[in-house]
């Protein structure tokens, strides 16, 4: 990641009016804890790549990390069927300030059933975190943990910026449950899977934020 972001810097410098480096350099700052800066390009990408997948889920997702639920969903009209683009808006409408949790519930509900769902492992861990951020709203600190346990079945099959993810999202939902020392440690897993992934980083917020012990 540390690599990849020094790259970012000269390529934009000499090459920042072209879209194909512009995406690229989105989605390098989106995964390496720069949400801000990736909207901003992939915001200028989807002027011209209007259908690209990668550029839909990368503005959907960098809002979402960004706490900005309005945009999220506003990003999401561009490829509103997509199922990474759906996962990536139930993430924001059920986190994000300004979300809309039952809109966010009910993506989750859609996606479980999805048949694309099972084509990627990021996605069924994703759709189960999700699923147990939905519990945790409701006070199941059971079925958060067993749905997290099903999360984490494919973690070895996850890089190690997938699983940071999983793990920010897998405190999200402990901490819904008022679980707040189980938050605490997964948000502190989750920092250590990937320290300069946007997963860490969001863990990271989200841990300083919690009550002092």
């Amino acid at each position: 990641m540390e690599a990849a972001r020094a790259l970012v810097a000269p390529l934009l410098g000499r090459f920042g009016t072209v879209t194909l480096v512009r995406k690229i350099a989105a989605e390098i700052l989106y995964a390496s804890g720069d949400p801000l800066s990736a909207a901003a390009l992939f915001e200028q990408v989807a002027k011209k790549l209007t259908a690209e997948r990668a550029v839909a889920v990368g503005l959907v997702a960098s809002y979402a990390a960004l706490n900005r639920a309005g945009d999220a969903r506003r990003s999401a009209a561009l490829l509103p069927h997509n199922i990474d683009v759906r996962l990536a808006l139930a993430w924001s409408e059920l986190v994000a300030l300004g979300g809309q949790p039952d809109r966010g519930a009910a993506l989750v509900a859609e996606i479980a059933k999805d048949p694309e769902l099972g084509d990627s492992a990021e996605r069924v861990a994703m759709q189960a975190a999700l699923d147990a951020i939905v519990s945790g709203r409701a006070g199941d600190s059971d079925a958060v943990r067993t749905k997290l346990r099903a999360a984490e079945t494919n973690a070895s099959q996850l890089r190690a910026g997938d699983r940071a993810f999983l793990g920010y999202l897998g405190g999200v939902a402990l901490r819904e449950a008022g679980l707040i020392e189980d938050a605490r440690a997964t948000f502190a897993l989750a920092m250590e899977a990937s320290p300069e992934s946007i997963g860490a980083a969001l863990a990271r917020r989200e841990r300083a934020n919690l009550r002092p012990l």
